[in-house]
């Protein structure tokens, strides 16, 4: 059987792009391909369109959509939020906003695409929901007592419809709305964990890291499920 093709949005470092290795890793080893998805120069607009795409940037995004089997997108730093109407958080971490008009391009260019199934993991998770027209508290050790306890990798228990188990999370950033997508799971201090859209045959967002998290229904199965999905459309 052909191994299905996974488009990976990849980060970008000051003149270079970049992919944790982890990440290609997990894909191969559930049966995937994996494709680098480089954000192109200039994907970015300017100014107060900062982390929004520009006309190159949906291109791209409609040409690679149009040839892989299914799409994720991973963790990184902090979204850019003036290009979701608010301001970012003093604390932030702004991620590279070639890379931030990258995403929401594939995102957009997704309506071309309802079947192909998508995963995101951490920030791509807040990349989702965010362009479903979440909320995201940008900060959460100004408001939630239990922050540490999602941060630096620690695992914490996580319930809900898509199953329970305990994960393993790094972030200082939590959605506290879900826009258009239906909440899946929470952890035991009440942050959203996991955000699915129903009306697609796999459309998932998860909050904590998979590739790291032990074997078990909220890790590397997760990522097996996914690329099930992605075969199917092949």
């Amino acid at each position: 059987m052909t191994r299905p093709l996974i488009g990976i949005a990849a980060d970008v470092d000051a003149d270079r792009v970049s992919l944790r290795r982890n990440y290609e890793a997990v894909i191969r080893a559930a049966g995937g391909v994996p494709v680098l998805l480089a954000p192109p120069r200039g994907a970015s607009g300017e100014g107060r369109d900062r982390g929004r795409p520009t006309p190159i940037a949906r291109a791209a995004a409609t040409e690679w959509l149009a040839r892989v089997d299914g799409l994720l997108l991973t963790g990184g730093d902090d979204p850019i939020m003036e290009a979701f109407g608010v301001a970012t958080h003093p604390k932030a971490t702004p991620v590279h906003e070639d890379r931030q008009a990258n995403e929401v391009a594939l995102l957009d260019a997704l309506e071309e695409f309802p079947h192909l199934p998508v995963f995101g993991i951490c920030l791509g998770m807040q990349m989702m929901t965010l362009h479903s027209g979440g909320v995201m508290d940008q900060h959460l050790p100004d408001a939630f007592p239990t922050a540490a306890d999602h941060h630096g990798n620690k695992p914490h228990a996580v319930e809900g419809t898509l199953g329970s188990g305990v994960v393993t999370s790094h972030h200082r950033q939590a959605m506290t709305d879900a826009g258009r997508l239906t909440i899946v799971g929470r952890s035991p201090d009440g942050l959203i964990e996991a955000v699915a859209d129903p009306s697609h045959a796999f459309r998932l967002g998860v909050q904590w890291h998979p590739e790291r998290t032990p074997s078990g229904p909220l890790g590397l199965d997760l990522v097996e499920r996914f690329i099930a999905a992605c075969r199917n459309v092949r």
